[in-house]
This record gives structure tokens, C-alpha cells and sequence, in this order.
């Protein structure tokens, strides 16, 4: 390579630097590489000498001291003239680059993630103005003082990363990213990078970083590091290893909606009630499309309770509908993704996937199938192209709870509950709020089948003979209508009083009329996360009695479940105060279908708590960390520790 061709790049380099010079200058700010020694304090930094590091290039913003801070602008290219010895020297390395490369590493400092040279200014300069990504360098690195401020304990989380990892090319906005991020690539949260992974995982996040500026283009306030745990949700570390870098890109691309989500912070739109379509004058010209719908079981019918209420609706909507439209039962073996596939391979162009455990398959299907709905039987679910659905089962339990208050002679009532997941506590509250509606003295002892022990021999040792059995059970068990209530009568035996009931044949039958008439993407909604959650108005939900129940209990019963579907009765519509004596509730105005989701608290009449992520049992810990009421404040460490 000629000197000439040097010259060239060092008048280009000039322009640019120039250029952000007039810029920065013209907007108000600082034209010049910021200064590390003007940011700190000594003494509230130690030093620790990492070696020789491979530093990302777009890391570097700066120089340790103001002595050469004139001569480049703030993105290092050069601002003094090319006849100036500076020029010349630097045309020299540019030269050098041109024919045998820069290998002489810089010396720098690092403070929160950033870099500062020391010796080597000019050789970031060239490189920057040839593009390139990454430098080495002896780095010493200064550590703040530790603070509650987000900022460091963020960096203070990738200073532990980096010992791990050896990276300084990932970073994310909120804390939890890096031991997700180790969760992702199949490694324990302590677990050091094997060397192979390392370079693997740089050449693949070096393409992916590549996308994302591509398709953000700095629109979004996220790094590649944060759309990258997206992504990796749902194409695998080791999927992505065989992807080419355009394959990256347009799978990324796919998946924007969901990037966009995280960035903008926007809550789930929340349907209570059906959406209705009616048929198009192009589906009256041309006839309805033909549904082919594939109903996804996590767990088989004939064993899970849960299961077989879905397939119940299943069997519902295949008698309304007949032949005009084809339906497939999955059952998913190992594989989930597989099964689904499967069923696309055979034309399924509407997916139910029943349980909240089939979420990660749901969104990678729906990523890779725009011509596909996707539903999927979760509660509040940030996910864009996949439509989330379940029931208000609390307003059930408020009238369940009424009519166990009536009977139960001791003022306490026995309340089994399976997870502190999205819709169990406001379930809690509701049964609590309707036993207190017709017994004022009434306590509720409350118990968890996800922590050790057996509730129902824990509540019969404190004196409880009315229960409230667990939402979700085993076929076959003690108590015969399951997720009942029931009252323990002489010889041991449970005589059943009432049954909140999961009604998934008329949210089925409804959805897919919606879907004749409307077409498959009338219910897709292209940037937003929406969440069916449908109540007794619509009959997704119901109560069931025992045809032995007073008729009192009965009238009661009818009286409630009247006035909750006609609007005028909201369990939560009253003055409430929390086990710490705090007014929840002002009776005035109800809580937001949010606030009802997300509920973290339980009503003064409730004894016991809702349990510690960490006091599950471990194999209750995958539900609660994907649907947990806590599930954001999970502590990483316990979080990933755990499984």
C-alpha cells in the first residue's frame, strides 16, 4: 500500500472528525474525547490490573489525562492538519496498518465499562477510521465504590460476569441480564466459559450486534444485549450457532415487535370480554377461510385435571363446528417444538397450546409462522404475535368463598392454593372477601402445595373442616370434584359443597367463531401483547353446586354470580386492609385488571403468606419463575442458584 492511499485516510479521517466537531459544537456539547481524570476521584476508585484484554473498539471513548484531548474530536478522529508532525505520525501508523497491521497493544484504563487511553491514542484513531471492532490492550481497571445507584450495581454485576466470561463486548440496561444470559448458554450461574464457547459466542454476538444497529438504527434505548435475550428465548445458543449472519438478521427482524416491547415498557392490552367479529363482505363473497386447528396438551387428559378441562372445551367446539373446520389433538412427548412443527407440517393454521409451560415453543412458532394464531393458555404474558388467554376464576371463588363462610361453625375455613402465580392471590383475596361477607369473624388458613408438606393434614391438626381444594389436581383424588370446596363430615369423609369451574369451551367456541368471520389475523395484534381474560359474562367461568346444598346457599349463590355477570357486584369493590393493617382498598374505585393480575398481598382475614421464591419445592420453581407474581424481583442469584 502507498503512502498516498495513507493520505487519503487521513483526510478522510479528518473530515470526519471534523464534522463531529461542528456538530457537538453546534448542538451545545463537548467536541473533544472526554477525559477520565476529570470524571473521577482517586480516592474513590481502587485499581486492579487485568492483563491484556481484547477491548471492543466502540468502547473506547476517551483518554486518560487532557494533554492530547485537542487533537482528536469525541469520536477520534483526528482534528489538527495533515502538514502537522501529529499527521505525520499518524499517516505513519496508518501506513503501517495498510501493510503489516498494528499489534502493539494500547495502555488504558477502564471505569464503568468504558475506556480511557493512556498510550495509544493514535492507534485507536486509525483503527476507528478503518472500522475495526475490537483492540488489545493492558488495561487497569478503576473501581467505584460499591452504591445503591442502578448504574453500578449493574456494573458491579458485569464485573462479575467478566470473571466468568472474559467479555467486555456484552451490556445490558437492567440488572439480571449476565446471569440470564448464563442461563441461556446452558451454564451454571458460577460456571467459567469454556474457551471454545467464548470465541464462538463472540463471533455470533459480533453478527448479531451488527443486526440490531442495522434494524435499530439508535431508535430504541436497548443494547444488543437486551434484544439478544429476547432472541435467545426463542432461537437457542445452539440454533444460532448455524445461523448466517442474514439469517440472524431476519429472524431478529421477526422478532422486533418483542425488542420494541421491552424498549417502550407498554403494558398488556387486556380483553375481558369476547371480540366479536362479523363476517367481512369479502369473506360473504368468497366464504369463510377454512380453519385447520391444532389443540397443544403439555400434559396428557386422561392424568391431568387441567388437561382434561381443555379437552372437554376441544370437545365442545368440535360438536359446534362440525366439518367445517379440521382439528388436531398434540400430544407433546420431549419435544414440544417438534410436535408443533408436526402439526404446522399438516396445515394447522390456528394453534391452542393449553398450558402456560408451552410459551417459548408458542412464540418461536408464531416467529417463524406470521400466517399462523397462535394462543396460548397463560395469564399476563409480554409477548407480541402470540395472543395469551385464561379465566377470572376469582370471581368463582368469591361466591365459593360466601358460601363456605356460611357454613363453616369454627370461623375458619381451610384454603389450599397450588402457586403464587399471575390470578392466585387476587383468587385468595376473592374467596376471603366472600367468606367475610357472610361470616365477619371468619379466618382463612392458608396453605401451598408447592412448598413441603401436606396441606391437608396440616389444616385438619389446627381444627379446619371446611376446605378450599387447589385449583389445579390429579385425577383420582381424596377429594372428588377436585378444586372444590367441601366440608368434613363424620367418618372422615368430604361431602362437596360448590366448584369454581374452568369453562374453556365457550372461550374456544367464541375465538374461533371470531376467526371464521374475521379471518386468522383478526385477533393478531402486530406490535402489542394482548391477553384475553374472560369472567363469568362471557361463561368462561361458572360455578358448580351440589344438588345437597341448602337452598339458602343456592339463592345466595344465584344472587351473586346474577350480580357479578350483570356488573353491578365487583368482589373487590369494598374497603380492604392487607395482613399489615394497610388500606388496599378505598371501596370507591376497584383495582385495575393489573393490579388484579399482578396482586401481592392478602386480605387481614388471611392467615399465612405468599411464599419466598426460594421456599418452593424445585419443581415448582419453572411455573413461578414464568408466571410468578414476583416473577420481575426475583433475585437473579436465587433465581438461577435454584434450578
Amino acid at each position: 500500500m502507498s503512502r498516498l492511499e495513507a493520505i487519503t485516510q487521513y483526510e478522510n479521517a479528518l473530515k470526519a472528525g471534523r464534522k463531529y466537531y461542528n456538530n457537538a459544537i453546534n448542538n451545545g456539547e463537548d467536541p473533544y474525547l472526554q477525559v477520565l481524570d476529570e470524571k473521577i476521584n482517586l480516592s474513590d476508585v481502587s485499581a486492579v490490573n487485568l492483563g491484556l484484554v481484547d477491548i471492543p473498539i466502540d468502547r473506547i471513548i476517551g483518554t486518560y489525562n487532557g494533554g492530547r484531548k485537542n487533537a482528536f474530536a469525541g469520536n477520534f478522529m483526528p482534528l489538527m492538519e495533515q502538514k502537522t508532525e501529529f499527521g505525520g505520525k499518524w499517516i505513519n501508523l496508518c501506513n503501517a496498518q495498510m501493510n503489516e497491521g498494528i499489534t502493539d497493544p494500547i495502555l488504558c484504563y477502564e471505569y464503568l465499562g468504558y475506556f480511557y487511553v493512556q498510550e495509544g491514542n493514535k492507534r485507536v484513531s486509525v483503527l476507528k477510521s478503518f472500522g475495526a471492532t475490537d483492540i488489545s490492550g493492558n488495561v487497569t481497571r478503576m473501581v467505584p465504590k460499591r452504591t445503591d445507584d442502578p448504574k453500578i450495581r449493574l456494573y458491579f454485576e458485569f464485573t462479575d460476569f467478566y470473571k466468568l466470561s472474559k467479555l467486555y463486548s456484552v451490556w445490558f440496561t437492567e440488572p439480571g441480564g449476565y446471569v440470564k444470559l448464563q442461563a441461556a448458554l446452558g451454564l451454571e450461574p458460577n460456571q467459567v466459559w469454556p474457551e471454545e464457547l467464548r470465541r464462538s459466542f463472540n463471533t455470533r454476538f459480533t453478527s448479531f450486534n451488527t443486526a440490531y444497529e442495522q434494524l435499530n438504527n439508535g431508535k430504541l434505548p436497548l443494547t444488543a444485549g437486551d434484544a439478544l435475550l429476547v432472541y435467545l428465548k426463542v432461537h437457542p445458543f445452539t440454533e444460532m450457532l448455524n445461523q448466517t449472519d442474514d439469517q440472524i438478521k431476519a429472524e431478529l427482524n421477526k422478532l422486533w415487535p418483542d425488542v420494541k416491547l421491552v424498549a417502550d415498557g407498554e403494558p398488556i392490552s387486556v380483553n375481558t370480554e369476547p371480540e366479536e367479529k362479523s363476517k367481512s363482505l369479502l369473506n360473504i363473497i368468497l366464504g369463510s377461510p377454512r380453519l385447520n386447528i391444532a389443540f397443544i396438551y403439555d400434559f396428557d387428559p386422561k392424568t391431568s385435571v387441567w388437561a382434561a378441562a381443555h379437552a372437554q372445551g376441544q370437545k365442545l367446539a368440535e360438536e359446534k363446528f362440525g366439518d367445517s373446520v379440521s382439528i388436531q389433538t398434540v400430544l407433546c412427548a420431549d419435544n414440544a417444538d417438534e410436535a408443533i412443527q408436526t402439526a404446522v407440517k399438516k396445515g394447522a393454521n390456528v394453534l391452542f397450546a393449553t398450558t402456560p409451560t408451552l410459551i417459548d415453543s408458542s412464540r418461536r412458532i408464531a416467529a417463524q409462522h406470521k400466517d399462523i394464531a397462535v394462543f396460548n393458555c397463560a395469564l399476563s404474558m409480554p409477548y407480541t404475535g402470540v395472543r395469551s388467554y385464561y379465566c377470572r376464576i376469582y370471581e368463582a371463588k368469591f361466591i365459593a368463598g360466601a358460601i363456605a363462610g356460611a357454613i363453616a361453625n369454627e370461623d375458619k375455613i381451610g384454603y389450599i392454593s397450588n402457586y403464587p402465580i399471575m390470578g392466585s392471590t387476587s383468587a385468595i383475596n376473592a374467596f376471603a372477601l366472600g367468606a367475610q361477607l357472610t361470616n365477619p369473624r371468619v379466618k382463612i388458613n392458608l396453605k401451598w402445595t408447592c412448598l413441603p408438606g401436606d396441606p391437608i393434614i396440616e389444616l385438619r391438626k389446627e381444627g379446619v373442616t371446611v376446605f378450599s381444594n387447589r385449583d389445579a389436581d390429579t385425577i383420582n383424588e381424596l377429594l372428588p370434584w377436585g378444586s372444590g370446596i367441601y366440608v368434613e363430615i363424620p367418618g372422615g369423609k368430604f361431602q362437596p359443597l360448590a366448584a369454581p369451574r374452568w369453562n374453556w369451551g365457550a372461550y374456544y367456541e367464541k375465538t374461533i367463531q371470531s376467526l371464521i368471520n374475521g379471518g386468522i389475523d383478526s385477533l393478531r395484534e402486530k406490535d402489542k401483547a394482548v391477553n384475553d381474560w374472560w369472567g363469568m359474562s362471557t361463561g368462561a367461568v361458572d360455578l358448580m353446586l351440589d344438588r345437597d346444598l341448602p337452598e339458602g346457599m343456592k339463592r345466595l349463590a344465584d344472587l351473586l354470580k346474577n350480580g357479578i355477570i350483570s356488573g353491578e357486584i365487583d368482589p373487590f369493590l369494598t374497603k380492604i386492609k392487607d395482613q399489615n393493617g394497610r388500606d388496599v382498598c378505598d371501596g370507591i374505585q376497584t383495582p385495575s385488571l393489573e393490579e388484579l393480575m399482578q396482586m401481592d398481598w392478602l386480605c387481614e382475614n388471611v392467615n399465612g403468606h405468599i411464599p419466598a421464591f426460594d421456599e418452593l419445592l424445585p419443581q415448582s420453581r419453572k411455573l413461578v419463575r414464568l408466571l410468578g407474581i414476583y416473577r420481575e424481583s426475583i433475585p437473579p442469584e436465587i433465581e438461577e442458584a435454584a434450578k
